[in-house]
């Protein structure tokens, strides 16, 4: 079996996967902060990382899968003045009131307002296929962890105080840059926050005093709130680290843009605390979606929603489209892509048809060892895509030459069901997936009339059967009938 290797944004090349622990994976991505609807960057990442968790457990690994959810954030405060609550500062909810409680919350409105896009952002990862996470720790119920972190680099003199705030000091970690490679770099250093009272310009923010009217916490150094980059080191320390290894975790992963400053301000935080370890052994990055050319972004205007997406195309056709590129280039979205992609995996599905409700065999060997090889290879999807097709094209000139052989397509089923698996494509069931876009009333009305169908032909009255196949026709329905009763698609 090929050996896993993938791209490591540090050591700039590919490199062979080799565990902490025999056997065993622990990974953290960097998930949302929410404090607005998904968009098809998260997507990107969660669909990339959820490709890495499948090829892994393909690999016989058993895997540590952790995300976070940001839920104390400037962003998020920002949008507490904007977002219209039902009725502000009350809630029913006993998850809310509960954490509202535990967190000494006076207004549960933060808690509102985050809750609903997690809620949202879990839906949309599920109708992506996105595997469930092992953990999904909230940076609010982990503020003990970080307060701790802080703590232990302000009694090394590596964390000092000023008038705003907590802040790390860079010139204390000697290793500092080895992540991005562009700590000296003055575009990078712009994304720094600016305060005179720095030590050096590029020290960052592990706590934030209390503003007026902000949302805030009592700690030995202040009141206030965490900056961003502690909470991920202190809850992979808290939640996932390894305690006697030189790293703590195998593989960290998330957007490209998060390689500066957020993630080598997380490994020199870890670097320098308590645990004395690197952060992880590997760092996986995944590309920008672009509109037209441009990098997705709220500023620009050109942030594509998720939901809206969804509203005119199935999570896995969005998926498939998504996995056509490489995890790591730069993904341009249009629709006319996304169009020819669907057609791609509709052909699946018709080859699915064909072997609608049979039994299934033992998997063809070479097409599992040839599509894992592409997988192994930097999670190579569209290289996966392209054996997928080869496994298609095959399949229907076999079916066609011989379409009752059974030994065949109970292979077939059996490498359809191993790209479910690794992909998260085909999951649909076969004539479902066909079914899209059609609502709850319409459903209703076409079930209607193959049941008026069925009794038509249970009676022999084949007159009235066929005027019904014409009523179904013309509503743009196509019925089919197979030894496992009547089926039905959307032409």
């Amino acid at each position: 079996m090929s050996k896993l290797q993938f791209f490591d944004s540090v050591k700039k090349q590919k490199v062979l996967f080799e565990p902490l622990v025999e056997n065993q994976v622990k990974v953290y991505v960097c998930g949302p902060t929410v404090y607005d609807d998904s968009h098809l960057g998260h997507a990107r990442s969660a669909i990339a990382f959820d490709l890495l968790h499948r090829v892994l457990k393909a690999n016989n690994y058993e895997v540590t899968m952790v995300k976070n959810f940001t839920d104390i954030d400037d962003k998020i405060i920002n949008k507490l003045a904007t977002f219209k609550f039902s009725k502000p500062g009350y809630t029913k909810d006993k998850k809310i009131l509960k954490r509202m409680d535990t967190l000494n919350l006076q207004n549960p409105n933060i808690l509102k307002l985050t809750h609903n896009y997690i809620r949202k952002y879990r839906r949309e990862m599920s109708e992506l296929n996105v595997l469930p996470n092992t953990k999904t720790p909230k940076a609010l119920d982990n503020l003990e962890a970080m307060k701790d972190m802080i703590n232990n680099l302000m009694s090394k003199d590596i964390a000092y105080k000023t008038s705003d705030g907590v802040y790390f000091d860079t010139s204390k970690d000697s290793n500092y840059g080895e992540i991005s490679h562009k700590a000296s770099d003055e575009n990078s250093q712009a994304r720094i926050e600016v305060n005179s009272e720095k030590r050096n310009p590029s020290d960052f923010a592990l706590w934030k005093y209390a503003k007026e009217q902000d949302v805030s916490f009592e700690a030995p150094f202040g009141l206030g709130r965490p900056g961003w980059h502690i909470e991920c080191s202190a809850m992979i320390d808290k939640h996932l680290a390894y305690k006697d290894t030189p790293y703590q975790i195998d593989i960290h992963g998330g957007g490209a843009d998060l390689q500066f400053p957020h993630h080598e301000n997380e490994a020199a935080q870890t670097r320098c605390s308590a645990s004395n370890q690197e952060l992880a052994k590997y760092w996986i990055h995944n590309g920008f979606v672009t509109i037209d050319g441009e990098k997705m972004s709220k500023s620009l205007g050109n942030s594509f929603f998720l939901k809206d997406i969804l509203k005119s195309y199935s999570g896995e056709v969005v998926r498939f489209y998504l996995l056509t590129a490489h995890y790591r280039t730069d993904f341009n979205f249009n629709e006319e892509d996304l169009l020819s992609s669907k057609k791609r995996l509709d052909k699946l599905y018709r080859v699915k048809k064909r072997v609608y409700g049979g039994g299934k065999s033992a998997i063809n060997k070479e097409f599992k060892d040839n599509l894992l090889a592409a997988l192994n290879d930097d999670l190579n999807s569209s290289k996966a895509l392209a054996v997928i097709d080869e496994l298609i094209n095959n399949a229907n000139d076999k079916l066609d030459a011989n379409p009752k052989d059974k030994a065949f397509k109970k292979e077939l089923v059996a490498n359809l069901e191993f790209i479910q698996y690794i992909l998260g494509i085909g999951t649909n069931d076969a004539y479902e997936y066909f079914q899209f876009g059609i609502d709850d009333s319409m459903k209703i009305q076409i079930e209607e009339l193959i049941e008026k169908r069925n009794e038509a032909k249970k009676a022999k009255d084949f007159e009235t059967a066929d005027k019904v196949r014409d009523e179904l026709t013309a509503l743009n329905i196509s019925v089919m009938d197979t030894p496992n009763g009547v089926v039905w698609e959307k032409k």
